[in-house]
């Protein structure tokens, strides 16, 4: 019991279980009637929901598929703003980040399935390593306008961050990083499996 009163833990807990709240099925299914889980990809993401929503309709496709980015990325960021207001050391900070982009990525609502976490790990990133989540969010921005390949986009970013930060911050810990990096690559092995095959489909 000790544990979960333990504060640290507490905000663990907080982390995991908001970073799971599953935003993009939930618009979906209330603002359109539709279940992403079942169409398109099958993830909870905001690319997703443009995907599965603008069958039915383009307009309300692009509002949701903002509000799903949107969310996705401001829970990470809302749960690691409450623990730095609380004094949470910088090594329980990064637990914090890391068990919100899991708990997105595993999701303790939908039997630990989930989105692929970019959108919560860009936003948790935005507040540990704000820098490097500019340089990489305009490495992203420039892959999405030439390849235009959501996937491919998305994890040149996550490796422009990385990179990032080994450069700007040699002698900090790297391991939550790396960590995320892992996840994140490991829920994008379906669209690396398609890249290599030349058939991952680009954003119309």
């Amino acid at each position: 019991m000790d544990f979960l009163t333990n504060i640290n833990a507490q905000f663990y807990i907080l982390a995991y279980l908001v970073g799971g709240i599953p935003f993009g099925l939930l618009l979906a299914r209330f603002f359109a009637g539709v279940d992403i889980k079942a169409s398109g990809s099958k993830s909870i993401g905001a690319t997703n929901v443009l995907r599965v929503v603008k069958e039915r309709d383009p307009a309300l496709a692009k509002k949701l598929g903002a509000a799903t980015l949107a969310l996705d990325a401001l829970k990470g960021v809302a749960v690691l703003l409450i623990a730095k207001a609380f004094g949470l050391s910088e090594a329980a900070q990064w637990g914090v980040a890391v068990l919100a982009v899991a708990g997105h990525c595993f999701s303790p609502y939908l039997w630990f399935e989930g989105g692929k976490g970019i959108a919560t790990g860009m936003g948790v990133m935005l507040v540990m390593l704000p820098v490097e989540t500019v340089i990489a969010l305009a490495v992203w921005g420039i892959m999405a306008k030439t390849v235009r390949i959501s996937s491919l986009s998305s994890l040149t970013g996550v490796l422009a961050l990385l990179a990032a930060s080994f450069i700007l911050h040699p002698q900090m810990a790297h391991a939550p990083v790396i960590l995320i990096v892992i996840v994140l690559f490991y829920k994008h092995i379906p669209n690396i499996v398609r890249l290599i095959k030349g058939e991952e489909t680009r954003v119309v």
